[in-house]
């Protein structure tokens, strides 16, 4: 018999994004529910920041763990504070594994996280955590990007190192494609994405618009340069920018996971995976 993965979440001093009881579904009745992450072009080809840099990326690393998809309904709305409702079909990827979004290729856009078989239906929430790496170039980092900035005939190189488990739950897909809905004996994709241009802003849109309003941006970053260029992790940000623009940096962390251009909720949850025999 086949053996499908389900999930029991207890939250620790956060959010527990799995609070739905757990429907089983015939090994008879199901498909293959594969999850890709994706840093989008930005990753891939670069992006202009809010402030004028042009940023190239060697690296985007991201740890990820403990990645739950569920059947909900009535459909998960992650700008709220709601709870994922109180039935749902789940499967997990435990992990951990790191992936690179920056060394996809313009003919292969996603990175392949993991597959799992999982109940035939409509997969439309996603949860993911980002532990601490603990081995490989992202060591001791939930995300680690690494590249070059260029602006006015300057050109730096950057490191910068999250040092902060993060955690996300979303709700659907929202894309061109419609993507979580599984067919038995049949395959379907589910995506988390990471939007960079939250951190560094949007240089070719107007510097009065939402997106550059909220982010980041790379001065606050290109001040705290020394000779080797930008090398800070989150640490170095608490105790060096000030208390304004910490939070502020904070901010956008929380805004990076998505599911397309579908929008998630930060959350701190711990999750137990647990196996059973069907």
């Amino acid at each position: 018999m086949a053996s499908l993965l389900l999930i029991l979440l207890a939250g620790c001093g956060g959010e527990n994004p799995s609070s739905p009881e757990i429907e089983a579904s015939p090994p008879a009745n199901q498909g293959t529910l594969t999850v890709w992450a994706n840093g989008e072009e930005r990753a891939r080809e670069g992006l202009t920041t809010k402030d004028g840099w042009s940023l190239d990326f060697n690296h985007v690393y991201v740890s990820l763990a403990d990645i739950n998809a569920y059947q909900v309904e009535p459909a998960f709305d992650a700008s709220t504070d709601a709870p994922l409702p109180g039935k749902a079909a789940a499967i997990a990827i435990p992990g951990p594994t790191v992936v690179d979004l920056a060394i996809t290729g313009k003919d292969a856009e996603t990175v392949l996280v993991g597959e799992t078989p999982a109940p035939a239906g409509k997969f439309n929430a996603l949860s993911w955590q980002m532990p601490l790496a603990a081995e490989g170039p992202a060591q001791g980092y939930s995300i680690l990007l690494e590249g070059m900035a260029t602006k006015d005939g300057q050109t730096i190189p950057f490191k910068l190192g999250v040092k902060k488990e993060l955690g996300f739950v979303c709700g659907d897909f929202v894309g061109d494609e419609r993507k979580g809905i599984l067919t038995a004996g049949g395959k379907a994709d589910l995506e988390a994405t990471f939007h960079l241009d939250h951190l560094f802003g949007d240089g070719q849109e107007p510097v009065d618009s939402d997106i550059n309003l909220s982010a980041f941006g790379f001065d606050p970053l290109a001040t705290l340069a020394g000779e080797k260029g930008v090398d800070l992790n989150s640490q170095d940000l608490q105790a060096r920018l000030g208390a304004a623009d910490y939070q502020a940096f904070l901010q956008v962390l929380a805004n990076l996971g998505h599911v397309g251009e579908g929008h998630c909720r930060q959350t701190q949850a711990f999750t137990t995976i647990t196996s059973f025999n069907l």
